[in-house]
């Protein structure tokens, strides 16, 4: 096959990363990380999430967070919202994109916003109609697309059914979202070329989690089905606080690692990258996922066996 030239990344560790950490940063680490992922080349964020502070604390601080936030020019910031309450408040923090989301899980749906898909569904038309007036960019995101703790597998019929939904409301970038990690490769690929041919005016990416170690191998298949925008949170941060015994996402800068030594271009400075996911590492205090983290990038071998030839 013929692979891309570039692939873009989308950091997200500052929203699912750290939603699922037992220790809460000040803002001020907050700001710390934002400014470093910018620096690394990123240009789409996810800053954070408007729920209610009470289910997810960790989220508590987002208004402050924005509005702190420095916003370089070329680089999209956007936050998640479950409803209209939470698209007014990314609004008045001074967001201008944000994303919706809902469970393609019935039972997941409910266990997570006491709502069914469709109920939820319909609460975003007065998110469609507000983004109208304010001239605010939506997208949609649709969780547990690949399996359910509750469900098992979901079949490729409710994913659409749900895509079309939002076709409806005029939301014409989707992520399709592995927050049970249960999604495999040949699951994405066919699913994944399925949507791409469906619906060509969608925008699509992916996001997913490393629970079975099968996120880079689902990139991978991702790609081959013709998608090139993947989400990816530095450190492999994260985990779903309603999902049990839920585990990180892939580390962004494992994503980037393995598509530099692939020749396939993010744009994003890898050695910046890895500081980051260091820079996190030390912010929570717990040993993380990140292969490239512990094992330096394979271009590091490569220098070093070249020193000590030239040492000789």
């Amino acid at each position: 096959m013929l692979w891309p030239d570039k692939v873009t990344i989308c950091e997200v560790g500052l929203r699912d990363g750290l939603q699922n950490e037992k220790v809460l940063l000040s803002i001020d680490e907050k700001l710390e990380l934002l400014d470093m992922v910018v620096a690394s080349g990123i240009k789409i964020i996810e800053v954070g999430s408007f729920v209610h502070p009470k289910a997810i604390p960790q989220m508590a601080d987002t208004e402050k967070l924005i509005q702190r936030m420095k916003k370089v020019d070329g680089v999209e910031y956007r936050a998640l919202v479950p409803n209209l309450k939470g698209l007014e408040r990314a609004h008045a923090a001074g967001l201008t994109k944000a994303k919706l989301t809902l469970s393609v899980s019935e039972s997941h749906c409910i266990n997570n916003f006491n709502q069914t898909p469709l109920e939820m569904m319909a609460g975003f038309i007065p998110c469609v109609e507000y983004a109208a007036k304010h001239n605010l960019s939506l997208s949609g995101a649709l969780s547990s697309a690949w399996g359910c703790s509750f469900e098992g597998r979901i079949p490729a019929a409710q994913i659409e059914k749900i895509v079309r939904e939002y076709l409806k409301l005029g939301i014409t970038e989707l992520s399709l979202s592995d927050a049970t990690g249960m999604a495999n490769p040949r699951q994405v690929y066919e699913v994944g070329s399925y949507m791409v041919k469906t619906f060509p005016e969608v925008k699509w990416i992916l996001h997913f989690h490393n629970t079975r170690d099968m996120a880079l191998s689902n990139i991978l298949a991702g790609i081959q089905a013709g998608i090139t925008i993947f989400d990816g949170a530095f450190a492999g941060l994260g985990g779903c606080p309603y999902i049990p015994d839920a585990t990180g996402n892939v580390p962004t800068e494992d994503v980037i690692h393995m598509l530099h030594e692939m020749n396939i271009n993010t744009g994003v400075d890898l050695s910046k990258a890895i500081a980051t996911a260091r820079r996190a590492k030390e912010m929570v205090g717990h040993e993380v996922a990140s292969y490239v983290l512990k094992a330096g990038r394979c271009e590091d071998l490569t220098n070093i066996k070249a020193q000590r030839q030239n040492n000789r």
